[in-house]
């Protein structure tokens, strides 16, 4: 797990190593175990290292094979990399180091571009080709590990971070009213290639980019979800549902405990983390750490789950530790929060992440988490009422998006309201899956979308943010894919995730499976009141902010007369949201 940068020219002109240093350096807390940048003709790469496998030097980055012509930056993790270094080991490659990066670079000369199909991971990376001068970027399948790039006229800059792009200057900062409206509608939610700045854009997952010499690419989709059943499917039982799903999240848990330091597990009390609890243990790991982070109540709201994770964590004799975290430290860490944000999240949990993040980092480089079953097993209330929807695309944005595109006019700038994107988006998005059922389309545009710029981003910001890797088994490849073939029925029964629960119940105890659905809870940044309304007046009502004319202040005053009347339908805070973005602008000097 790592950070990776770089600078390609394409006209001719010497690319910068000082602005690859300045973007690297934004990275350091991505890396702080090593650092190097490397130039090379029309290319120069920077690279920030954790080190998690292969602790040696022989695996520093940039990675440069001289008898290959290959140059490397990797970002994240090839956890069936030993099964390929064989492979290529039989193919006669030889290797310098016993990690998985250089298996990417030997994969590339063995296979070329098509190698990612082979890679069970998360990962982006950058692969510069000595001797035809091309390069290919690449994102794993579920944009675990970010990839952003900002284009001009004859260069391409890229970086694991969009601060670290900004940290390079000479930038189009603009805000992209497109980004802006699904940001204001579909909960913070901007889907690739777009970011709110026209000037950066994001490489979409499961896609390569191969690179000509004179910049022009070709992006490939590499892999695609498929939803219903194949050729045997219709005649399995629901129990052969459950053993195949055990033995696949046995697989995909096992894979990511390949590490040359200890593991743990962001235990957060729910049935996706604990299962996982379960999992190790059933594995034969023995003294695990797993940790939980809980907050005060507020709004009569409680402010932490610590009874379940209690109960996993003395279930299974885990080094179990609780960070709880007072108003007074959760407001002063706010500023810290939005720095770490490649882009402006809404969800609350952001700060739990990042608090619990910076305790876990005292004592472990790498634990897995719980993200991602919920898109992928059917856990959110909006699942059930669409099994037979007849208009799919209506019932999916009442129960997802946070405001009617006419308050959204009442809440923007005139200069930034368009033409309904979001609503435009999920049509054609539905329109173009293939699936047996309005659900099913549902369950894919949450996976591989919603999923990736929320959920799965809003992790890897927060873990890296202290230099932390958090691994995702319910993101295995082989899971999601198993998934889209299990009928819907089966996820969504019974409030959801049902069959991902029955497998449960073979490993860990009912009380945390049968428990009411919880959420990474923060009521302080959903009841915004005294010091919390204070602090988001400060940036509201700045000058920066009225200058920048991005928000009606009328809307903007409605909002914080009276925050606890203004919810949106996924229960957020509406004044939260658009405070954010402001204060997501101004720490990053936009």
């Amino acid at each position: 797990m790592c950070g990776i940068c770089g600078e390609i020219t394409f006209d001719g002109s010497q690319p910068s190593v000082s602005a690859v240093e300045r973007m690297a350096d934004r990275l350091r807390p991505r890396g702080p175990d090593a650092g190097g940048v490397y130039a090379q003709k029309n290319i120069v790469f920077g690279h920030r290292r954790l080190k998690i496998i292969d602790l040696s030097d022989h695996a520093q980055q940039p990675m440069h094979d001289p008898e290959l012509g290959l140059t490397l930056v990797f970002n994240g993790c090839i956890y069936n990399y030993q099964a390929l270094r064989d492979e290529l080991q039989g193919l006669g490659y030889r290797f310098f180091s016993s990690g998985d990066s250089e298996v990417i670079l030997k994969a590339f000369h063995a296979w070329g571009a098509e190698c990612v199909q082979r890679f069970n991971g998360m990962f982006a990376f950058a692969l510069h080709d000595r001797d035809s001068g091309r390069i290919l970027m690449a994102r794993d399948r579920f944009g675990i590990k970010p990839f952003y790039y900002s284009e001009t006229a004859g260069r391409l800059r890229f970086a694991s971070s969009l601060p670290s792009i900004l940290a390079a200057g000479d930038l189009n900062t603009e805000i992209d009213p497109e980004a802006l409206h699904h940001y204001m509608q579909w909960h913070a939610v901007v889907p690739p290639p777009l970011t709110l700045l026209k000037g950066v854009r994001k490489l979409p997952p499961a896609t390569y980019r191969m690179i000509e010499p004179d910049g022009g690419y070709r992006d490939t989709r590499y892999w695609t979800q498929k939803m219903g059943p194949v050729a045997g499917d219709e005649l399995k039982t629901k129990d052969d549902w459950e053993d195949e799903l055990l033995a696949a999240l046995r697989r995909s848990v096992e894979r990511r405990s390949v590490a040359d330091v200890p593991v743990g597990v962001l235990l957060s009390g729910g049935l996706d983390s604990s299962l996982i609890v379960g999992l190790l243990a059933e594995h034969g790991q023995s003294g695990l750490n797993t940790f939980s982070v809980g907050f005060e109540a507020a709004g009569g709201e409680q402010g932490d789950e610590f009874k379940y994770s209690d109960i996993i964590a003395n279930h299974y004799g885990t080094e179990h530790h609780q960070i709880r975290v007072p108003s007074s430290r959760l407001l002063e860490t706010l500023p810290q929060t939005f720095s770490a944000m490649s882009e402006p999240m809404v969800s609350y949990d952001n700060v739990g992440f990042f608090l619990l993040s910076q305790e876990v980092s005292k004592h472990l480089k790498v634990v897995q988490s719980g993200q991602g079953a919920d898109e992928v097993f059917g856990g959110y209330h909006w699942y059930p009422p669409m099994l037979n929807s007849v208009d799919a695309v209506e019932d999916y944005s009442k129960a997802f998006f946070d405001r009617s595109e006419e308050e959204f006019a009442r809440a923007i700038c005139s200069d930034y309201v368009g033409d309904n994107y979001s609503r435009r988006f999920v049509e054609r998005y539905f329109s173009s899956v293939d699936a047996p059922r309005p659900v099913d389309k549902a369950l894919h545009i949450d996976t591989n979308v919603m999923l990736v710029d929320d959920p799965v981003k809003r992790v890897d910001n927060m873990t890296m943010a202290w230099g932390l890797e958090a691994r995702v088994p319910f993101l295995d490849h082989e899971v999601v894919e198993l998934a889209g073939r299990i009928p819907a029925e089966l996820k969504v029964k019974e409030s959801g995730k049902y069959v991902l629960k029955e497998v449960a119940r073979r490993i860990i105890p009912n009380a945390v499976i049968d428990r009411p659905k919880g959420y990474f809870p923060v009521p302080a940044l959903k009841y915004i009141e005294g010091p919390y309304l204070e602090f988001v007046r400060q940036y509201l009502d700045s000058d920066t902010c009225r200058q920048r004319g991005l928000f009606r202040r009328e809307y903007l005053e409605q909002l914080m007369h009276a925050p606890r009347d203004h919810i949106t339908p996924l229960r957020g805070s509406k004044l939260w949201q658009m405070a954010l973005l402001e204060m997501w602008l101004q720490t990053h000097g936009v």
